[in-house]
Protein backbone atom coordinates (compact mmCIF):
# COMPACT_ATOMS: atom_id res chain seq x y z
CA UNK A 1 0.00 0.00 0.00
CA UNK A 2 1.32 3.46 -0.90
CA UNK A 3 2.10 6.01 1.89
CA UNK A 4 -0.74 8.36 0.91
CA UNK A 5 -3.15 5.43 0.92
CA UNK A 6 -2.04 4.54 4.43
CA UNK A 7 -2.65 8.11 5.52
CA UNK A 8 -6.06 8.17 3.85
CA UNK A 9 -6.95 4.85 5.38
CA UNK A 10 -5.86 6.03 8.79
CA UNK A 11 -7.76 9.27 8.41
CA UNK A 12 -10.93 7.47 7.37
CA UNK A 13 -10.51 5.05 10.24
CA UNK A 14 -9.98 7.92 12.66
CA UNK A 15 -13.00 9.77 11.32
CA UNK A 16 -15.16 6.69 11.67
CA UNK A 17 -13.92 6.04 15.17
CA UNK A 18 -14.60 9.62 16.15
CA UNK A 19 -18.03 9.63 14.53
CA UNK A 20 -18.92 6.35 16.20
CA UNK A 21 -17.90 7.78 19.56
CA UNK A 22 -19.96 10.93 19.04
CA UNK A 23 -23.02 8.97 17.88
CA UNK A 24 -22.76 6.64 20.86
CA UNK A 25 -22.47 9.54 23.26
CA UNK A 26 -25.40 11.30 21.56
CA UNK A 27 -27.62 8.26 21.97
CA UNK A 28 -26.87 8.33 25.70
CA UNK A 29 -27.56 12.05 25.98
CA UNK A 30 -23.95 12.94 26.69
CA UNK A 31 -23.64 15.39 23.79
CA UNK A 32 -26.37 17.73 22.47
CA UNK A 33 -26.82 16.24 18.98
CA UNK A 34 -30.23 15.23 17.75
CA UNK A 35 -31.23 12.92 14.87
CA UNK A 36 -31.60 15.82 12.42
CA UNK A 37 -28.10 17.01 13.17
CA UNK A 38 -26.73 13.50 12.77
CA UNK A 39 -28.47 13.20 9.41
CA UNK A 40 -27.14 16.57 8.30
CA UNK A 41 -23.61 15.59 9.27
CA UNK A 42 -23.79 12.31 7.35
CA UNK A 43 -25.14 14.05 4.26
CA UNK A 44 -22.27 16.52 4.39
CA UNK A 45 -19.71 13.73 4.82
CA UNK A 46 -21.13 11.13 2.45
CA UNK A 47 -17.61 9.98 1.54
CA UNK A 48 -17.31 8.09 4.83
CA UNK A 49 -20.58 6.17 4.37
CA UNK A 50 -19.08 3.29 2.34
CA UNK A 51 -16.48 2.71 5.04
CA UNK A 52 -19.18 2.86 7.70
CA UNK A 53 -21.29 0.30 5.83
CA UNK A 54 -18.30 -1.99 5.36
CA UNK A 55 -17.47 -1.73 9.04
CA UNK A 56 -21.08 -2.41 10.01
CA UNK A 57 -21.14 -5.47 7.73
CA UNK A 58 -17.87 -6.75 9.19
CA UNK A 59 -19.27 -6.36 12.70
CA UNK A 60 -22.47 -8.16 11.71
CA UNK A 61 -20.47 -10.98 10.08
CA UNK A 62 -18.36 -11.38 13.20
CA UNK A 63 -21.49 -11.43 15.37
CA UNK A 64 -23.03 -14.12 13.17
CA UNK A 65 -19.82 -16.14 13.19
CA UNK A 66 -19.69 -16.05 16.99
CA UNK A 67 -23.33 -17.19 17.20
CA UNK A 68 -22.71 -19.97 14.68
CA UNK A 69 -19.67 -21.26 16.54
CA UNK A 70 -21.64 -21.27 19.79
CA UNK A 71 -24.50 -23.17 18.11
CA UNK A 72 -22.07 -25.61 16.54
CA UNK A 73 -20.47 -26.26 19.92
CA UNK A 74 -23.92 -26.89 21.37
CA UNK A 75 -25.01 -29.44 18.75
CA UNK A 76 -21.57 -31.06 18.63
CA UNK A 77 -19.23 -31.74 15.74
CA UNK A 78 -20.63 -35.24 15.28
CA UNK A 79 -23.96 -33.82 14.09
CA UNK A 80 -22.33 -32.73 10.84
CA UNK A 81 -21.03 -36.23 10.18
CA UNK A 82 -24.25 -38.09 10.87
CA UNK A 83 -24.79 -40.45 7.89
CA UNK A 84 -28.53 -40.11 8.45
CA UNK A 85 -28.20 -36.48 7.35
CA UNK A 86 -24.95 -36.09 5.42
CA UNK A 87 -23.05 -38.02 2.80
CA UNK A 88 -19.86 -38.75 4.70
CA UNK A 89 -16.64 -40.04 3.21
CA UNK A 90 -12.97 -40.20 4.13
CA UNK A 91 -11.14 -41.67 7.12
CA UNK A 92 -13.10 -41.54 10.38
CA UNK A 93 -9.91 -40.62 12.26
CA UNK A 94 -8.80 -37.92 9.81
CA UNK A 95 -7.27 -34.82 11.42
CA UNK A 96 -8.80 -32.54 8.78
CA UNK A 97 -12.47 -32.14 7.92
CA UNK A 98 -14.58 -30.30 5.37
CA UNK A 99 -18.35 -29.84 5.67
CA UNK A 100 -20.38 -28.17 2.96
CA UNK A 101 -24.02 -27.05 3.02
CA UNK A 102 -25.03 -26.60 -0.61
CA UNK A 103 -27.85 -26.07 -3.08
CA UNK A 104 -27.54 -27.53 -6.57
CA UNK A 105 -29.07 -24.42 -8.14
CA UNK A 106 -26.83 -22.03 -6.20
CA UNK A 107 -24.39 -20.15 -8.50
CA UNK A 108 -21.89 -19.69 -5.66
CA UNK A 109 -21.89 -23.41 -4.92
CA UNK A 110 -21.20 -24.00 -8.60
CA UNK A 111 -18.42 -21.42 -8.52
CA UNK A 112 -16.84 -23.28 -5.59
CA UNK A 113 -17.04 -26.66 -7.32
CA UNK A 114 -13.60 -26.60 -9.00
CA UNK A 115 -11.89 -25.86 -5.69
CA UNK A 116 -13.89 -28.42 -3.72
CA UNK A 117 -13.49 -31.13 -6.35
CA UNK A 118 -9.74 -30.56 -6.66
CA UNK A 119 -9.32 -30.59 -2.88
CA UNK A 120 -11.43 -33.74 -2.60
CA UNK A 121 -9.36 -35.60 -5.21
CA UNK A 122 -6.13 -34.58 -3.49
CA UNK A 123 -7.26 -35.29 0.08
CA UNK A 124 -9.98 -37.96 0.00
CA UNK A 125 -7.63 -40.35 1.83
CA UNK A 126 -6.62 -37.98 4.62
CA UNK A 127 -9.67 -35.69 5.15
CA UNK A 128 -13.18 -36.36 6.43
CA UNK A 129 -15.80 -34.90 4.07
CA UNK A 130 -19.46 -34.21 4.76
CA UNK A 131 -21.90 -33.03 2.10
CA UNK A 132 -25.23 -31.72 3.43
CA UNK A 133 -28.30 -30.72 1.46
CA UNK A 134 -29.62 -27.22 2.04
CA UNK A 135 -31.87 -26.34 -0.92
CA UNK A 136 -33.26 -22.82 -0.65
CA UNK A 137 -36.65 -23.10 -2.29
CA UNK A 138 -37.42 -19.40 -1.87
CA UNK A 139 -34.48 -18.53 -4.11
CA UNK A 140 -34.24 -21.41 -6.53
CA UNK A 141 -37.69 -22.95 -6.61
CA UNK A 142 -38.78 -26.55 -6.90
CA UNK A 143 -35.79 -27.60 -9.01
CA UNK A 144 -33.54 -27.17 -5.97
CA UNK A 145 -35.78 -29.50 -3.95
CA UNK A 146 -35.92 -32.02 -6.79
CA UNK A 147 -32.14 -32.10 -7.10
CA UNK A 148 -31.75 -32.48 -3.33
CA UNK A 149 -34.12 -35.46 -3.28
CA UNK A 150 -32.23 -37.05 -6.17
CA UNK A 151 -28.97 -36.53 -4.32
CA UNK A 152 -30.34 -38.12 -1.16
CA UNK A 153 -31.64 -41.09 -3.14
CA UNK A 154 -28.28 -41.40 -4.90
CA UNK A 155 -26.60 -42.03 -1.55
CA UNK A 156 -28.14 -45.48 -1.67
CA UNK A 157 -25.69 -46.17 -4.48
CA UNK A 158 -22.66 -44.80 -2.62
CA UNK A 159 -19.98 -45.96 -5.05
CA UNK A 160 -21.40 -43.58 -7.65
CA UNK A 161 -22.49 -40.75 -5.42
CA UNK A 162 -19.50 -38.41 -5.63
CA UNK A 163 -19.41 -38.48 -9.43
CA UNK A 164 -23.15 -37.81 -9.52
CA UNK A 165 -22.94 -35.02 -6.93
CA UNK A 166 -20.17 -33.16 -8.74
CA UNK A 167 -21.95 -33.61 -12.09
CA UNK A 168 -25.15 -32.00 -10.77
CA UNK A 169 -23.22 -29.08 -9.32
CA UNK A 170 -21.51 -28.56 -12.66
CA UNK A 171 -24.79 -27.74 -14.44
CA UNK A 172 -25.14 -24.20 -15.75
CA UNK A 173 -28.94 -24.04 -15.64
CA UNK A 174 -31.59 -25.15 -13.16
CA UNK A 175 -31.43 -28.89 -12.62
CA UNK A 176 -34.21 -30.78 -14.40
CA UNK A 177 -35.49 -34.31 -13.97
CA UNK A 178 -34.14 -35.32 -17.39
CA UNK A 179 -30.71 -33.96 -16.51
CA UNK A 180 -30.74 -35.77 -13.18
CA UNK A 181 -31.35 -39.14 -14.79
CA UNK A 182 -28.89 -38.46 -17.60
CA UNK A 183 -26.13 -37.62 -15.10
CA UNK A 184 -27.05 -40.65 -12.98
CA UNK A 185 -26.60 -42.91 -16.00
CA UNK A 186 -23.23 -41.31 -16.81
CA UNK A 187 -22.14 -41.86 -13.22
CA UNK A 188 -22.91 -45.58 -13.57
CA UNK A 189 -26.00 -45.60 -11.36
CA UNK A 190 -29.06 -47.82 -11.66
CA UNK A 191 -31.48 -45.15 -12.87
CA UNK A 192 -34.61 -47.21 -12.19
CA UNK A 193 -33.51 -47.72 -8.61
CA UNK A 194 -32.80 -44.00 -8.28
CA UNK A 195 -36.30 -43.14 -9.53
CA UNK A 196 -37.87 -45.56 -7.07
CA UNK A 197 -35.76 -44.34 -4.16
CA UNK A 198 -36.66 -40.71 -4.85
CA UNK A 199 -40.30 -41.58 -4.10
CA UNK A 200 -39.46 -43.08 -0.69
CA UNK A 201 -41.03 -40.93 2.12
CA UNK A 202 -37.80 -41.40 4.08
CA UNK A 203 -36.09 -39.07 1.60
CA UNK A 204 -38.39 -36.20 2.62
CA UNK A 205 -37.64 -36.87 6.30
CA UNK A 206 -33.89 -36.80 5.69
CA UNK A 207 -34.17 -33.56 3.75
CA UNK A 208 -36.18 -32.00 6.55
CA UNK A 209 -33.53 -33.08 9.07
CA UNK A 210 -30.67 -31.56 7.06
CA UNK A 211 -32.54 -28.25 6.70
CA UNK A 212 -33.30 -28.24 10.43
CA UNK A 213 -29.62 -28.78 11.20
CA UNK A 214 -28.69 -25.85 8.98
CA UNK A 215 -31.18 -23.58 10.73
CA UNK A 216 -30.10 -24.80 14.15
CA UNK A 217 -26.53 -23.64 13.59
CA UNK A 218 -27.45 -20.42 11.81
CA UNK A 219 -26.66 -21.37 8.23
CA UNK A 220 -28.68 -18.95 6.11
CA UNK A 221 -27.05 -19.21 2.70
CA UNK A 222 -25.08 -21.45 0.40
CA UNK A 223 -22.44 -22.50 0.17
CA UNK A 224 -21.54 -22.56 3.84
CA UNK A 225 -18.42 -24.49 4.75
CA UNK A 226 -17.14 -25.73 8.08
CA UNK A 227 -13.40 -26.15 7.62
CA UNK A 228 -11.66 -27.99 10.43
CA UNK A 229 -14.46 -26.96 12.76
CA UNK A 230 -14.59 -23.28 11.69
CA UNK A 231 -17.44 -21.64 9.81
CA UNK A 232 -16.61 -20.17 6.43
CA UNK A 233 -19.64 -18.87 4.45
CA UNK A 234 -19.49 -18.01 0.76
CA UNK A 235 -17.76 -19.17 -2.38
CA UNK A 236 -14.20 -20.46 -2.27
CA UNK A 237 -11.43 -20.63 -4.84
CA UNK A 238 -8.61 -23.17 -4.79
CA UNK A 239 -6.08 -20.90 -3.11
CA UNK A 240 -8.44 -19.77 -0.37
CA UNK A 241 -9.66 -23.29 0.39
CA UNK A 242 -6.12 -24.67 0.59
CA UNK A 243 -5.04 -21.79 2.81
CA UNK A 244 -7.98 -22.03 5.20
CA UNK A 245 -7.66 -25.79 5.55
CA UNK A 246 -4.07 -25.26 6.71
CA UNK A 247 -4.93 -22.55 9.26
Amino acid sequence: MRPFALVASGAAGGALLGLALVLTMARHGLVPINDAQMRSYLLQHADILPAMLNRAQAMEDEKQKTAQNAAMKKVGQAAFFDPAIAFVTGPADAKSSLVEFYDYDCPYCRASLPAVRKFYEAHKKDTRFSFIEFPIKQLHGESAILAAKASLAARRQPDHYIDFHFALLAQEDSVTEDEIFAQAARAGMDVNKLKADMKDPAIDKTLKSSIELAHKVGVDGTPTFILNGKFRPGALDEETLASEMKS
